[in-house]
């Protein structure tokens, strides 16, 4: 049986990813049934998720043991283990990416986050990870730092798809959309069957109420702590608005006529961090038409559980998103402050989990009989 309130929320208009994969999940079955009772429709992974699937790695032992024997060193093994279980998870979700044409049925895989501010590097990691993972319904996630848009352009050229992670302000998410509509034209040059290539941008949401909440505690006023935790939510909801603005263009609609896709708005960074928010916040406010929902288990469990759809959340409500960032920035938080040093934190978190991860993969190799 398919879970209602989910149901409800996929009939709404929005595409639930689960934010995890590991190989003990696909094995198990555990990700099939995910997709059966809970509507999930898609997977994304990053350096963090990977370490902790590798940290309770039993799954990965035999893998292990041949990766050890071929004397491969530890960055090697991660991207052999890692690629393996995006193919395999690709797989899972064939039928769902022809029966959507393309738009879900999608597993996200990242670059070297260490590649994060090298536009080079991370073009050439990106080519190689898509031929091995070798599955039509994969996306390559590459951060949205200025050196990132460039990459996002040279990758999407190539007749790519890519999942564009780490945006926090609506500055960079236009330039994010720019950089998108530039690879497609580029691709549409070269020949390239541009209906092909699919995109979403993650607009990350909890991280930007956790830095803005923390500058508004340090203002004190009874004005700026009545806007604590409001930011994060309006700030998506703009997003949406700028979605909507940028998809509307002149430029957008020459491609979207020649076949091209919209570059869907994904909202990441939705597990609620305060405890005294409702645990479905980010999911049941951040409800509209052609948007993905990227979730943790436990915020999927939530939302199978007792989160309340309603329909649209994010239409209805720009004038009062507007109200909530123009009375912050009154407040005296500087919003391009807060978003620039989210993506400088994001960055150096996910090289914190990739070294982590590497760490762990040695200590496998070199643990192995």
């Amino acid at each position: 049986m398919t879970n209602e309130r989910t149901a409800a929320l996929s009939e709404a208009g929005v595409s639930i990813w689960l934010d995890d994969l590991s190989r003990g999940r696909i094995q198990s079955g555990s990700l099939q049934a995910l997709i059966a009772e809970k509507n999930v429709v898609g997977v994304t992974t990053n350096p963090t998720i990977f370490a902790g699937a590798l940290s309770n790695g039993e799954s990965y032992a035999e893998q292990v043991a041949e990766l050890k024997a071929a004397g491969v060193d530890a960055s090697k093994a991660v991207f052999e283990i890692t690629t393996d279980d995006v193919a395999a998870a690709s797989d899972i979700f064939a039928d769902i990416y022809a029966s959507s044409k393309g738009f879900d049925g999608r597993v996200s895989i990242e670059v070297e986050p260490g590649f994060a501010h090298d536009a080079a590097a991370t073009i050439a990691q990106a080519k190689e990870l898509w031929a091995k993972v070798n599955r039509p319904n994969a996306m390559i996630k590459i951060p949205a730092t200025v050196e990132g848009l460039e990459a996002i352009t040279a990758v999407i050229a190539e007749g790519i798809s890519v999942n564009v992670t780490l945006i926090f302000s609506l500055e960079r998410y236009r330039a994010v959309v720019n950089a998108y509509l530039a690879g497609l034209e580029q691709a549409k040059a070269k020949g390239i069957d541009i209906s092909g290539i699919h995109s979403v941008a993650s607009f990350f949401v909890s991280r930007v109420d956790s830095e803005i909440n923390a500058r508004l505690d340090a203002v004190g006023t009874p004005e700026a702590v009545a806007l604590k935790s409001k930011a994060g939510v309006a700030n998506a909801q703009l997003a949406y608005e700028a979605f909507e603005q940028e998809f509307a263009s002149e430029r957008a609609a020459g491609l979207l006529a020649a076949g091209a896709n919209k570059q869907r708005p994904l909202w990441a960074s939705t597990g609620v961090k305060d405890a005294a928010l409702p645990d479905t916040l980010y999911v049941t406010e951040l409800v509209a038409a052609g948007v993905v929902n990227t979730m943790p288990e436990k915020t999927l469990e939530a939302t199978a559980d007792h989160g309340v759809i309603t329909g649209d959340t994010v239409t209805v409500a720009y004038a009062a998103a507007h109200e909530i960032m123009d009375a912050v920035a009154a407040a005296g938080v500087s919003y391009d402050e807060a978003t620039a040093q989210l993506e400088k934190e994001g960055v150096e978190k996910f090289i914190v989990s990739w070294n982590e991860l590497l760490d762990t993969v040695n200590a496998a190799l070199e643990a192995s009989k």
